[in-house]
Parts: structure tokens; sequence; C-alpha cells
């Protein structure tokens, strides 16, 4: 009879951990064939990293789009490539536009979002992007960019996959970021707020919160993002980032068909990033990569 009970514990053990392991497995992001990534939702076409951008993107055709986030004074999680007001895309609220020296000034970790949403990104041409439509616009909170994409992709009847970039720095923390372990949990708690977790994945150049996120949230897709004059071998990033993540993103100017095949050899989807014109593009899905990152995802 102890045999026998000891039997039946076991065998429930077992199929418990099984389950956890099917849950878990569930519980991962599902990666299309192939990854038609809008950068900063069109860019080129579209003042960026803004809901209306990211909207465009989903109409071009894009199955990602791709913001970046950064923090304001008040602690919330602000889409914004920048951790101040480039001088680029920004007039501010008395209809002024800033020099680069006062762009730097106008540092977001140090404004409240009640602040920060008076500047406005989306009126001033763009100095690289003359197609991009000038309209009025603000840098939205993370939540707020979550909750209307995602019923704008679903009133359009398609999937849609979150790329957030955490923009960290050594430099940054504490100064114009908060500490990263912070700036990390305060992004995936909106991301379990929302219960994105199966829907969106996070990239960094700072291998700090990959790391983070891999002991903390094994379950959530990470991609390592490489810049072009990058020194290290593939086998020496890795060894320094100290696991294999789902997606490995070079500039476009590093991919070799060398470098796609020894990604896939370990396991990692190859996705470069910023493509622009349709002859790259075209050279790129002839090196075999698993996805694209561009401001115009309409070229796809």
């Amino acid at each position: 009879m102890r045999k026998t009970t000891y039997l039946l514990s076991g065998l429930i053990l077992l199929g418990a951990c099984t389950a956890s392991k099917r849950s878990q497995q569930q519980e991962r992001l599902p990666l299309p064939a192939f990854n038609k990534e809008g950068h900063r939702g069109t860019r080129g076409f579209m003042p960026e990293n803004t809901i209306a951008s990211m909207y465009k993107a989903i109409d071009d055709g894009a199955n990602t789009v791709e913001i970046d986030v950064v923090y304001s004074k008040d602690k919330k999680v602000v889409v914004s490539h920048d951790v101040f007001f480039h001088q680029d895309i920004t007039t501010t609220p008395e209809g002024k536009t800033l020099t680069a020296k006062e762009a730097q000034q106008r540092l977001l970790y140090q404004m409240d979002y009640d602040s920060i949403r008076k500047y406005d990104v989306g009126m001033k041409p763009h100095p690289d992007f003359p197609l991009q439509k000038k309209m009025p616009a603000i840098k939205p909170l993370l939540s707020d960019l979550i909750d209307s994409i995602y019923s704008y992709a679903a009133s359009k009847k398609q999937s849609l996959i979150l790329n957030i970039e955490l923009k960290t720095n050594e430099k940054y923390d504490g100064i114009k970021t908060p500490p990263v372990e912070e700036f990390v949990e305060g992004v995936m708690a909106i991301v379990k707020e929302k219960k994105i977790e199966t829907k969106c994945y996070l990239q960094s150049f700072d291998f700090r919160p990959l790391q983070i996120l891999h002991r903390k949230y094994p379950h959530i897709t990470t991609a390592v993002l490489v810049g072009g004059g990058e020194k290290r071998t593939l086998a020496q990033q890795l060894d320094e980032l100290g696991y294999t993540p789902e997606m490995y993103s070079p500039h476009y100017s590093a991919v070799t068909a060398e470098l796609v095949a020894e990604c896939h050899k370990r396991g990692m989807k190859l996705i470069p990033w910023t493509v622009n014109t349709p002859e790259d593009i075209a050279r790129m899905k002839a090196l075999g990569v698993d996805g694209i990152i561009t401001d115009f995802p309409a070229y796809l």
C-alpha cells in the first residue's frame, strides 16, 4: 500500500512538473515567421514614438512595432527615444524650438509627466524624414500606448507584438533614469498589469536590464541590440551577457550570411535595424534574416 501511495505521489508530482513546464512554454511570446517591424512606429511617415505612428505602422502591415521607454520625475514610464526633448522634434509649450544645448537641458527625468505632455513632438519638420506628416503629438505614457495600439490592432483583426527598448545606460543611473533594477521593475509592472507578457519582447543595448529580466522573468522574450562598430565576436557578447536571448539585433551593416548562420545555430533569430531602403531590405532578406526593423514598414 505504501509503495502504491509513493508511486501515485510521484506520478502526481511528475504531472505537476510537466504541466508547470508546459505552462511556462505557453507563457512565451509566439514569434511570427518573419518580424515586419515598424521602428518607433513608422518614423518615415509619422512623428516617432507616438500612438499615431503605431497606428500607421499597423495599417502598413507591420506585425511588430518598436518603441523606446524612459522615465519622468514622478516615475511614470514615458515613450521616448531620448532622455531629453530632442531638438529635431520638439516645440515647447510656448511655441518655441530648441537648440541642441537647450534640448540636453530638458531632461524628462527632471520633469513630471504633466509638464512633459505639454510639449509637442509632431509639428516640427524632421530634417531626416521629409515625408513625415506634421501633426500635433505628445510623448505618451507606455500604459496609454499599450491600451490604444492593442485596441486598434484588434479592430483591424490583426495580431501585434510590441518591442519595448529599455533606454538604460550605466552613466544615466539615478541621474537621467532610475537605477537599472527600478527601471526594469517599473516597465514589467505595466507589462504584467496590461497582460501583454506573451505579446511583447524587451530589448536593450545595455546588457544589465537583459540580465535582470533573464534572472527574474525568464519567460519574457528578450533581444540584445548591437551597434555597427561592435568589436566583440558574437561568442564574446553572449559570454558577457551570460545567456542566449531569443533574438539578436545588430545594425544591418554588420549582417553577413555567416552571422545569420551562427545565430541560427545558437537558436537565435537575427533581426537587424534600421533598414530603410527597398534595396537594403532585399539584401537582408537574401541573407536569411528573420525580420527587419525599419522606419518604413510599408516597404516590407
